[in-house]
């Protein structure tokens, strides 16, 4: 992972104060006190790295009813895509492989439909792991269901449970370019990747097996993704980034 965290001070909040980035969040099983039942959860790293960045994090479970999602994308200032299992791949066309994990339908509908919407609205968003993975399905394009096999090693989610490192390197001129530089480590866990990418979507960094690890919407204000986790690592200027386009809506 990246060194001493790295990026400018905070952003100074608007006439209306902070920028409000609304988070998606994972919905499973989990057990608190007597209870144990049906939950909204988010890693706690996700809320930590924008409210360190200045940003003020807003939870958005995924809900069972599209209504309202225009309002919502008008009331939040930037998005950020979490990362979490794996897209139903007949959503993008495929037969499903054995190390797929089992459909979310809630979830997938409701994150797709808010990355169609952000997309629309020109807000600004960061789209992490399976939120990258959604952008791209959202675009009309695809995925490999699982890395091993594609690429002949597990250098993407070395261990089980365990957050890794690789180096990516970053295209010159692109945005994230800008904000990290030339190359950087990065933390990492996923055995999905892009494939075919999607309509407007510009690969902008790779591992040295060619790995797209992120992209970027042309056109958008801020419209980026990384197939790393940057929430797990102490390297905040990605999150710093959003909040300072979030913060000039």
């Amino acid at each position: 992972m990246s060194g001493a965290a790295r990026g400018a001070p905070h952003p100074a909040a608007g006439e209306g104060g902070p920028p409000l980035i609304g988070i998606t969040t994972y919905q499973e099983p989990a057990r608190w006190g007597v209870w144990v039942r049906e939950a909204a959860l988010l890693p706690v790293p996700y809320a930590r790295s924008v409210e360190r960045a200045g940003g003020v994090p807003v939870l958005l479970p995924p809900a069972a009813t599209l209504r309202g999602l225009d309002t919502l994308v008008s009331r939040l200032d930037g998005v950020v895509l979490a990362g979490g299992g794996d897209l139903d791949p007949e959503l993008y066309g495929a037969v499903r492989h054995p190390e797929t994990g089992p459909p979310q339908p809630q979830r997938d509908r409701f994150e797709l439909a808010l990355a169609r919407a952000a997309v629309d609205a020109d807000l600004p968003f960061l789209a992490i792991c399976r939120g990258m993975q959604v952008l791209n399905v959202a675009r009309g394009g695809a995925l490999v269901q699982h890395l091993p096999e594609a690429v002949g090693h597990r250098g993407h989610a070395p261990e089980v449970g365990l957050v890794g490192s690789h180096r990516v390197r970053i295209g010159e001129g692109s945005r994230i370019g800008g904000i990290l530089g030339a190359s950087s480590d990065v933390p990492t866990y996923h055995h999905q990747a892009v494939s075919r990418l999607g309509k407007g979507l510009t690969a902008v960094a790779w591992t040295e097996d060619q790995v797209v690890e992120a992209v970027e919407l042309q056109g958008h204000r801020f419209g980026l993704g990384v197939q790393w986790h940057p929430e797990e690592g102490d390297d905040r200027r990605l999150f710093e980034a959003l909040v300072v386009a979030a913060a000039g809506r």
